[in-house]
């Protein structure tokens, strides 16, 4: 009886406040955080690494690519620290293909923001370096067949010490970081590009060692969505495609944030149509859902993130329907997505669609395998757990 008296707010316009432009258009950027800080690692053709201050609503240079470097769809990741207060993070960029010339570099970051000029001006931090082993020797990520336009990686395992890289046309391998040595290639039975590929883990998990050796991945690749699985003891991967969205949602050059048991994608292309729309995909739940709101142009190639404290989502560069790259860079309160009004899509063993719209607070799921109905669940409360 208490929810009676509770109110819902349906967000009836668009969400998106406009920042600052990027300091030069940007599109297949690669972007990570850093406390209060967005690091934005150059893009197609783009050499220049940028640091935005989420405060301050400024941007700041951080260096270049070395000349020689083409980045042509690269990837960059943050290797793991436990240290949270530390200052200075590692990052690992890599990527090319028979276009580009391949990349291996690592940059040790301290924030440009801070006074201390000695620390930002010595060639230890804030430069891309070849990445080495142990014994001084440099180390190439990426094998000469290998294709890595548009590669994407998550790092994980039971010590955070393995990459798994997935990549055009189906594959996915695991690069462990410590011996610096390839321990498995896979290959998919479906193409693999222009896809979103994250941990099944929230984030404050995987910082976290565990005794669990077998390590959980989604991959969103086109429209079809992959469970995988990969047990560190036997090196093997299980895979299972757990939706074939034909049709429905094209998860290509889209921007997509993880905020807790939920993916949120905006914009993307199939190649022919540049989207505005806006999808939410529950990992537990496995339902894909789209929202009514739209970003207010159409976009692709974009880069989405959160801010530190999970409040707000950014979403960086991109092309627009003239597939002209652009500067764009807005953002948008996490907690305005769970009161907006929704379209829920439904996918199991079939691909089946059910539409149907929030009512107050309350809506009615139906549930269907196999054709048939099996039951009815009546949710109250409904909301996002973000």
């Amino acid at each position: 009886m208490g929810n009676q008296n509770k109110k819902q707010t349906i967000i009836t316009s668009i969400p998106f406040q406009n920042l600052k432009d990027l300091p030069i258009p940007l599109d297949k950027s690669q972007c990570l955080l850093h406390k209060q800080e967005i690091l934005i690692c150059g893009g197609n053709n783009e050499r220049a690494c940028y640091s935005y201050h989420t405060l301050k609503n400024e941007y700041k240079f951080i260096c270049e690519y070395p000349k020689n470097v083409e980045l042509f769809g690269h990837c960059v990741v943050k290797l793991m620290d436990n240290n949270k207060d530390s200052n200075e993070i590692t990052l690992l960029s890599f990527g090319g293909c028979e276009y580009a010339k391949r990349h291996t570099l690592i940059m040790k970051y301290v924030s440009v923001w801070n006074n201390d000029n000695k620390m930002n001006q010595s060639k230890k931090y804030n430069q891309w370096i070849p990445f080495k082993d142990n014994n001084n020797n440099i180390i190439h990520i990426g094998r000469d067949e290998d294709d890595y336009f548009r590669v994407r990686a998550v790092i994980g395992g039971s010590n955070n010490n393995l990459l798994f890289i997935a990549y055009y046309p189906k594959n996915i391998s695991v690069f462990d970081l410590n011996t610096f040595k390839w321990i498995k290639h896979y290959t998919f039975q479906n193409n693999t590009s222009c896809h979103c590929f994250i941990s099944k883990l929230e984030n404050r998990q995987i910082i976290m060692k565990t005794n669990n050796k077998n390590y959980e991945m989604i991959l969103f690749s086109d429209n079809i969505i992959f469970s995988i699985k990969y047990n560190e003891d036997n090196n093997n991967f299980q895979c299972e495609q757990i939706h074939d969205c034909n049709n429905i949602a094209k998860f290509k050059n889209c921007a997509y944030v993880r905020i807790n048991d939920n993916i949120l994608f905006f914009g993307g292309n199939d190649g022919y149509v540049i989207s505005k729309s806006i999808y939410k995909y529950s990992i537990h739940e496995n339902i894909l859902t789209i929202f009514d709101l739209t970003l207010h142009i159409p976009l692709y190639n974009c880069f989405g993130i959160l801010n530190e404290d999970n409040t707000y989502i950014h979403i960086i560069g991109g092309n627009n329907f003239k597939r002209d790259k652009i500067s764009i860079h807005m953002k948008t309160k996490v907690s305005d997505w769970r009161n907006s009004s929704q379209l829920v899509i439904f996918f199991f063993n079939i691909c089946i669609y059910i539409y149907f719209f929030f009512c107050d607070q309350t809506y009615i799921v139906l549930k269907l395998i196999n054709s048939q109905i099996m039951k009815y669940n009546l949710l109250f409360n409904i909301g996002f757990e973000f």
